[in-house]
């Protein structure tokens, strides 16, 4: 199963980061350590400490003179620069790089890597134009899910899964498919889902209710293999829902949200948070249903509206023979 070496992956955006506090991220099956200094530069470097292999990301920051700051070892407090150079008790003098730092590339709030591989395509460039135009709300849902990069991704491209996995949240009672774009590694879906009627009791209960019109009209803009954008339009605000797909590991994939708006009324802010509890039960919902899938199994069943799982498919197979 490829984890698609050469991809772009989104590790965070910078307000994932609080400032000289270490965070681990994965890729391809090595763990990092990520920090942010008082001067909003961030560094990589393997979580690994090369002394005695304790996780640098259970350390801490220091900062120094110049407003940079090195991550510290828990074990013996070593400290490292972004350079991965130590300074060894006793000695007073910088070390040769002992860590290589993984080369990352910031655009904007981004923070983007191709995990040391030879890019195979661009940086979709859709995020910065969002950033522009949209206000950003803020991040939800950051989810480790033991599953394969290639099964998480069919089963966000499943438009069919929405009246299953998330029937109760949803009350979605069909799928109705208009159209799918396909234009190579990106794509954009167009579809719309008539909901069940809710009583003011279940809104009552479940606030993000009250965002749901009677039919959802669903745009996705697909960015193979790191981002789905679901564009959603209500009477509070222009939605731009951002899921993010990272391969931590070959059956071990993170998923997150970024949430961004175009404010349309002041009670928009009222409801924000709720735009972002209702975008972690997705998340939580499409982990949940992968952890009960068998994903060898074949598949002797086609449904209608399955293009979206076939583009995936087929962006993998094209990939490998790349």
């Amino acid at each position: 199963m490829s984890m698609l070496e050469g991809a772009p992956w989104l590790l965070a955006h910078k307000s994932m980061l609080s400032v000289n506090q270490p965070l681990k991220v994965s890729l391809y099956g090595t763990d990092y350590v990520l920090w942010k200094d008082s001067q909003d530069n961030v560094n990589a470097l393997p979580n690994i400490c090369p002394h005695m292999g304790a996780m640098l990301s259970e350390g801490w920051c220091e900062q120094q003179e110049d407003n940079s700051s090195v991550v510290v070892c828990p074990f013996h407090a070593l400290e490292f620069d972004h350079t991965g150079c130590t300074i060894l008790p006793g000695t007073h003098q910088k070390t040769l790089p002992q860590l290589s730092p993984l080369e990352l590339i910031i655009q904007g709030e981004f923070i983007w890597t191709y995990g040391g591989y030879e890019p195979k395509i661009p940086i979709p460039n859709i995020l910065n134009k969002i950033e522009q135009q949209y206000e950003f709300i803020g991040y939800i849902g950051d989810t480790s899910v033991p599953t394969d990069l290639q099964s998480m991704l069919l089963n966000m491209h499943d438009y069919n899964h929405q009246n299953g996995t998330h029937r109760e949240l949803f009350k979605i009672t069909e799928v109705q498919f208009k159209k799918f774009i396909d234009n190579g590694y990106s794509s954009e879906a167009f579809f719309h889902t008539p909901t069940a009627p809710s009583s003011v009791l279940d809104k009552l209960k479940n606030p993000s209710l009250f965002m749901l019109p009677d039919i959802i009209e669903a745009h996705l803009e697909n960015y193979f293999p790191s981002l789905v954008i679901f564009h959603g339009d209500n009477s509070l605000a222009k939605i731009a829902q951002c899921h993010l797909f990272i391969p931590e590991s070959m059956n071990q994939t993170r998923t997150y949200v970024l949430l961004f708006a175009q404010k349309k009324s002041p009670f928009f802010n009222f409801f924000s948070q709720q735009f972002l509890k209702l975008s972690k039960t997705i998340v939580e919902q499409d982990a949940e249903i992968l952890t009960k899938i068998y994903t060898d199994s074949p598949q002797k069943i086609k449904l209608n509206n399955e293009i979206g799982m076939d583009w995936v498919k087929r962006n993998f197979a094209r990939w490998s023979d790349n």
